[in-house]
């Protein structure tokens, strides 16, 4: 449940044939531990405290960037052999680490690519950037002209391989096998951090890496936040108790989510968490290679509000999923792309009251003809 190195090392080969043909020299890829993707997507490498880069020529070799205490780490981790530690890439206390020896980006240059000028550096990774790479890059390389560079390395996660199609399957399996242990120990009086600990024990004891993203428990009127997080509040009987649980496995996330009550639902509640239901696999009935992406939100839109529930939609219907919970390409009504088959997406199904809101979510694999639900087991109503 590994991406094989000969894959990553092949993607390298990919990215710098997209960096020459955008007119760069070279692109610097920045991550960090919470959005790791594009380093680690290329590498293997997922720092942790630390941030990372990896520096890759247009031709030549990639160097991976890293703080001054990961040395050993990366080299147990890395796919690639050059590896060069940078105060750039230190932990946010900002250590001074006397005496241990550091690179500047003159340094890596040097090391990646002997010989050459570096005239324009594409940026990968833009939105998580920090400002001490930023200004290292302009003291160190004050010729050197910076541009954002995403669309260099971004598209190439957008298709699935078979490696990566096996890790995510594995990861929702395991998200599956969490949510039937809560709903089978959840009960009336438990904290939502007690539900999500149930959630934590499955994903680690089923050989899930880490989660695939913040752990969803949250109850009552607090479920009608798109985003939220669990706190100390008490499960109670007849509220909306929103679920979404994510493991992740070599480093790909999953999601899996629903609404659920102690008692039965009933009134407004009832009929939006059926019929949030019903769009949910809408969507994925709207969804297949070929078709262009703002289409199939346009044509959902259209039916949702045909049915009478668009003043309780904030937003949808779909997002990519992938190394992160969420990455790109978002499906929005101005999305100027059409579906591919092997995209991977979260159907992601939110509808909202005055005091209460629910989500549908759950992974699908685009295909010639429709989609492979890469979840489906809790598409139902449940009342515990």
């Amino acid at each position: 449940m590994n991406i094989p190195a000969s894959e990553q090392l092949a993607r390298i080969a990919e990215f710098q044939a997209r960096i020459k043909a955008a007119g760069l020299d070279a692109c610097l890829v920045h991550g960090n531990e919470s959005d790791f993707a594009n380093v680690r997507y290329l590498t293997e490498y997922w720092p942790t405290f630390e941030a990372a880069g990896v520096f890759v020529p247009a031709e030549g070799k990639p160097v991976l960037l890293i703080g001054p205490e990961s040395e050993n780490y990366a080299k147990g981790r890395s796919v690639i052999p050059d590896i060069v530690k940078m105060i750039e890439y230190r932990e946010s206390a900002e250590p001074q680490y006397p005496g241990i020896d550091v690179a500047n980006y003159k340094d890596v240059v040097e090391l990646a690519m002997p010989g050459k000028k570096l005239n324009k550096l594409g940026l990968v990774g833009f939105a998580v950037m920090s400002l001490p790479v930023y200004f290292g890059l302009q003291r160190d390389l004050p010729e050197t002209e910076l541009v954002k560079a995403d669309e260099t390395l971004l598209p190439m996660r957008f298709v699935k391989s078979e490696a990566e199609l096996a890790c995510m399957r594995r990861a929702f399996q395991i998200s599956e096998l969490a949510i039937e242990a809560i709903l089978n120990e959840m009960k009336v009086g438990m904290t939502e951090f007690q539900v999500i600990g149930i959630a934590q024990r499955e994903i680690y004891k089923h050989g899930g890496e880490y989660e695939g993203h913040a752990l969803y428990c949250f109850s009552g009127p607090r479920t009608n936040n798109a985003i939220c997080r669990p706190i100390n509040k008490v499960i109670q009987a007849n509220e909306i108790i929103q679920l979404n649980i994510g493991a992740r496995v070599g480093g790909y996330s999953s999601s899996v989510g629903l609404p659920v009550i102690f008692g039965k639902f009933s009134g407004l509640q009832k009929d939006l968490v059926e019929f949030g239901l019903k769009a949910h696999i809408k969507t994925m009935e709207l969804m297949a290679a070929g078709r262009p992406a703002a289409a199939v939100v346009k044509d959902y839109e259209a039916w949702v509000k045909e049915q009478g529930y668009d003043k309780y939609m904030l937003y949808g219907p779909c997002h990519a999923i992938g190394m992160m919970e969420v990455e790109q390409p978002w499906m929005e009504s101005v999305s100027n792309y059409n579906l591919q088959e092997n995209m991977t997406f979260q159907v992601d199904t939110f509808f909202t009251g005055n005091d209460f809101g629910l989500r549908w979510e759950n992974g699908v694999r685009i295909c010639n003809g429709g989609v492979e639900r890469l979840s489906e087991k809790f598409m139902k109503v449940i009342e515990l």
